[in-house]
């Protein structure tokens, strides 16, 4: 995406600052209920329990508040600013971000795919789903538990209003938020307002609470708390979940907007916040139960608590839609089977809904409310997935930064020993709350992941078996030139992936209808490195005889593949096309299990299974369903 300045805009120099300027604070605005939901609404739990962690069951005393305060300082200034806002946001594909587009920029920096780099990046995405599960249930029910604040008698009804807001939320996904999505920016925008006043508002309680900005509170507190400090570590963590999605919604506002918001709105309410809730706390410890209501006074109350609520919606969704956004890029890299894609908004690009992905994301959120009830127990269950994406961005950024932008070894060691001690030291620390629940979403992650290794494992086994009996495509050439069959008017695309081998509709068509059409194109679509593919570079034509013509269309990892759209283009090129007389041969193949596949055969069976659940070709290429003809093809895999 290139940013706001570049945009041409013809009239007067000043005309064109003024709608450049206009144009950047709104991308500035829009970013903050996107990119920074989810971070911007860690006050409402990571301090209480980041505090509640170093205390292990002991008095609340001043080192303890301060040493908790410096390390959520520094978190957020080696984490967020440093890595993520000024170094990852900087190795984006083409304007895109995230954990897949960073992969395969490194593919792209390498210029190969190996192995190692891939597993990295599917290790991230995979964990990103985990991440996603937690996000929607940590904050909407840490924000309704406002309530119980404002009145004890909402006690009981705190988590039944918090499913119902979830599955509500889940709902809205398959209308699209491209309309309330408006708003989201302005409202987050007032949430970042009101939680700055809310802790401006109580620093004064106890001045000394700013010695945390000296990094030797956070040393200190380390290195005399031994297990403790660990623990506590793993709680700081909270702060910074939301780098990753940040990161991810890179493509969305563009690099320099998102960090006008983080570093000139973002950061400075965040740490004006847990300033407060920290003086707060040292004024009077008992209102360590909950900070951050605490900041409020008793007649802003509920309407702290609604825009809590708010905030915490807007920030689940934007996780929700990363979800689909990875998922899309997951399919068109090969890492999983074509699942249904839905556009909802003809404006905006992106505004998609993938209705499986939404319904496995509902269900494991609706779990980890049931099984934690509480957000004190779903913070526990926090960090350990988000720490294991975060140290997969860092290792594949590493790449980017030595062999594309080719930085001094010097630096990249430095780099490379930060990023080890930094994300190192989290990664144990989050580990150590495992069994506390942050097995569940790191389960849910490998289990996607689990899911991506056995869909690439048995797409090249099939490819491997189907190979093994396909006629080379020149073989088959000269066959039809020596015993030409009927030729009758008219267009055949032939889809497939191996363009060397006759595709088995071609072969099926010969041997069957004795037929062969005027003109037949071998149709192969491949996935580029980039997240979009110019029109310019969309198609290539390689005519093979007065027959046949080899096409290749080429569509970005962000694109959704329109097939017609597409061959439009080849017509700029000389070659004839019209959709009313060409039909388009699908191999639609039944795969059984065999003995000897490579997989176990309980694998095999999963395997067959998310084949069967991709969506049909058809919809997925965007093809007419009446200018199509499907042949059936069984293979054993």
């Amino acid at each position: 995406m290139q940013s706001p300045e570049s945009h041409g805009h013809h009239g007067s120099p000043h005309q064109s600052n003024g709608h450049s300027r206009q144009k950047f604070l709104a991308l500035t605005i829009g970013s903050l209920g996107v990119v920074y939901g989810d971070i911007g609404t860690s006050p409402l739990y990571a301090f209480r329990e980041a505090v509640h962690a170093a205390q292990g069951g002991g008095p609340l005393t001043r080192d303890i508040v301060l040493g908790v305060l410096s390390l959520i300082v520094w978190s957020l200034v080696l984490v967020i600013s440093i890595k993520y806002v000024l170094l990852l946001l900087r190795a984006d594909n083409n304007g895109e971000g995230g954990t897949l587009s960073l992969t395969a920029l490194a593919f792209r920096a390498l210029g190969r795919r190996p192995a190692v780099v891939l597993f990295f990046g599917i290790v991230g995405a995979s964990m990103f789903y985990g991440a996603s599960l937690i996000t929607p249930a940590l904050s909407v029910l840490s924000a309704v538990e406002g309530l119980q604040i404002v009145t004890p008698t909402f006690e009981p009804y705190v988590l039944p209003i918090t499913v119902a807001l979830l599955i509500a939320l889940f709902a809205l996904q398959s209308r699209g938020t491209g309309r309330v999505a408006v708003m989201f920016g302005p409202i987050t925008a007032l949430w970042f307002v009101a939680i700055a006043i809310s802790g401006i508002s109580h620093i004064a309680d106890d001045l000394g609470v700013l010695a945390a900005l000296n990094p030797y509170h956070a040393v200190w507190f380390m290195l005399t708390h031994g297990k403790v400090g660990l623990i506590t570590l793993g709680a700081v963590f909270l702060v910074v979940t939301g780098g990753e999605a940040l990161y991810a919604d890179l493509g969305h506002f563009g690099r320099k907007p998102i960090q006008a918001a983080w570093f000139g709105f973002v950061l400075p309410a965040l740490l004006i916040n847990y300033f407060g809730q920290g003086a707060l706390v040292l004024a009077h410890p008992e209102a360590i139960e909950n900070p951050f209501y605490r900041l409020v006074p008793a007649a802003a109350l509920l309407p702290m608590v609604c825009l809590a609520t708010a905030a915490t919606v807007i920030a689940s969704l934007a996780m929700i839609t990363g979800a689909f956004s990875l998922t899309q890029q997951a399919i068109q890299l090969g890492l999983l089977p074509r699942l249904e894609i839905r556009h909802t908004s003809e404006e905006h690009y992106g505004q998609i809904y993938m209705p499986r992905v939404n319904f496995a994301l509902l269900v494991g959120v609706l779990v980890l409310v049931a099984l934690c009830r509480t957000s004190s127990a779903l913070a526990a269950a926090y960090g350990l997935a988000v720490a294991m994406t975060m140290i997969m961005d860092g290792v594949l950024g590493l790449i980017v930064i030595r062999t594309l932008w080719r930085w001094r070894t010097a630096t990249v060691a430095a780099l490379i020993a930060g990023f080890i001690v930094v994300d190192g030291t989290f990664l144990v620390a989050t580990s150590m709350k495992l069994l506390e629940g942050a097995w569940l979403p790191v389960l849910f992650g490998m289990f996607v992941m689990f899911l991506i290794l056995t869909w690439r494992r048995g797409t090249w086994i099939l490819a491997t078996k189907t190979r093994r009996i396909e006629v080379p495509f020149d073989t088959l050439l000269r066959s039809l030139t020596k015993k030409p069959p009927n030729i009758v008017p008219g267009t055949a695309v032939f889809l497939t992936s191996e363009p060397d081998f006759a595709p088995a509709a071609l072969m099926h068509n010969l041997k069957h209808n004795k037929v062969l059409h005027e003109s037949n194109v071998i149709l192969t679509i491949i996935t580029a490195d980039t997240p979009r593919v110019p029109d310019a570079e969309r198609v290539t034509l390689h005519p093979l005889s007065p027959h046949f013509m080899r096409i290749v269309l080429k569509f970005g990892f962000m694109e959704s593949p329109n097939v017609p759209r597409a061959l439009q283009i080849a017509r700029k090129q000389g070659w004839h096309f019209d959709i009313m007389s060409t039909s388009f041969f699908l191999s639609r193949r039944a795969l059984k299990a065999s003995k000897h596949s490579g997989m176990p055969h309980w694998q095999d069976r999963i395997f067959i299974g998310l084949a069967k659940s991709a969506s049909d070709a058809t919809d997925f290429f965007q093809i007419p369903t009446d200018r199509v003809v499907e042949v059936g093809t069984q293979v054993t895999v």
